[in-house]
């Protein structure tokens, strides 16, 4: 089976993390958002994968190639300029004979994909549309259904008065080749906003695929951060995850659940406490607190500094005595001063 994964945006939400690479290249569990994609629609039978590209295209296809070592086939299309998502994937009508899966780039999930093209095979529809409950529905699509799951409405980012539905559009689709017709050539057309709803309006059916299985939007910080919790906790209060080369002080205290990168230090008397991902040839100094975050690889915790429930960019710096606490952000080669402590919430850029 093929699919077209939509990671032509450029990754806004996620700023300052996305400044430097693709939202298809942020780690997760230290390997690239895209690598877990690969591997889940792999799991379901999807080995042949278009990537629908804009921004940053070069590090994806640095890292993929032709898709041969993840055991898949990777083909790139590059829109020279943004086309929505609809538009993209009438970029790779060329590539699409069969019925596929579109999928959003920053969503992580556990739908069942086979049963998700089993019941579209079976009802014989032409859309269909995978649908998950959230708490709070106004930030997304949501999607009103009949009893027997025929998609009636479309109501994108409705106010608390509007809501009649916590189930939410998730960014996965299986499209018929030929719905693409009604998708113009070269031009901006969404999903959410155009083509679904003229299908409604032709009177075609959509059919939606509710599931209760994990899904998390990782497109802003918080929820990024939270993927990992999520991730991470299902390993345990002991699971200890070292790389090869790391070098974890005997007076050092790690708990779980802590994956340690590659040739990471973490010296005397400092404190790794779980979730908390360390990433390659990240140092964590003398007496130090990581707790409940992330770090990108060569990122560097002072002596006495304490890092809580935050993300740290590639290359950042948190300096002696320096907290760093309640959800802040640091970019790519951020350094916190000696001592500094950072307002909650705070996102800190690289200087340019």
């Amino acid at each position: 089976m093929k699919a077209v994964i939509l990671v032509g945006g450029e990754g806004t939400r996620l700023r300052p993390l996305t400044c430097n690479i693709p939202k298809a290249m942020v780690p997760i569990l230290n390997r690239p958002f895209l690598e877990h994609m690969a591997g889940y629609l792999k799991e379901h039978g999807v080995e042949d994968i278009i990537l629908a590209m804009g921004s940053l295209p070069d590090p994806i296809q640095s890292y993929f190639g032709d898709g041969t070592k993840f055991g898949i086939r990777m083909t790139y299309l590059v829109e020279e300029s943004p086309l929505g998502t609809a538009g993209a994937v009438k970029n790779a009508e060329a590539f699409l004979d069969e019925p596929f899966f579109v999928f959003n780039g920053d969503v992580l999930t556990e739908i069942d994909l086979t049963a998700m093209m089993r019941r579209h095979q079976e009802i014989g529809t032409k859309v269909s549309i995978a649908l998950t409950s959230v708490d709070n529905p106004t930030i997304y699509g949501v999607v009103e259904t009949d009893a027997e799951g025929t998609v009636k409405r479309f109501i994108e980012k409705p106010s608390r008065d509007e809501v009649t539905s916590n189930m939410i559009n998730a960014g996965i689709y299986i499209l018929e080749p030929e719905v693409l017709g009604h998708v113009p050539v070269a031009t901006p057309f969404m999903f959410e906003h155009h083509l679904f709803p003229r299908l409604l309006e032709m009177g075609e059916v959509i059919l939606s695929y509710p599931s209760d299985a994990y899904w998390i939007d990782t497109g802003t910080p918080e929820k990024y951060l939270k993927a990992h919790h999520d991730l991470l906790l299902r390993w345990g209060d002991r699971g200890i995850r070292l790389g090869r080369g790391s070098k974890i002080h005997s007076t050092a205290r790690i708990e779980g659940p802590v994956l340690v990168g590659e040739e990471c230090v973490v010296a005397e008397d400092a404190q790794v406490k779980g979730p908390t991902v360390l990433g390659p040839r990240c140092e964590v100094a003398k007496g130090a607190v990581v707790e409940g975050s992330v770090l990108w690889h060569d990122s560097k915790v002072g002596e006495g500094a304490i890092l809580r429930n935050c993300i740290a960019g590639s290359h950042s710096c948190v300096q002696s005595g320096s907290p760093v606490l309640d959800s802040c952000v640091l970019g790519d080669n951020v350094t916190v001063d000696r001592g500094n402590r950072l307002a909650k919430g705070a996102r800190v850029w690289p200087e340019s």
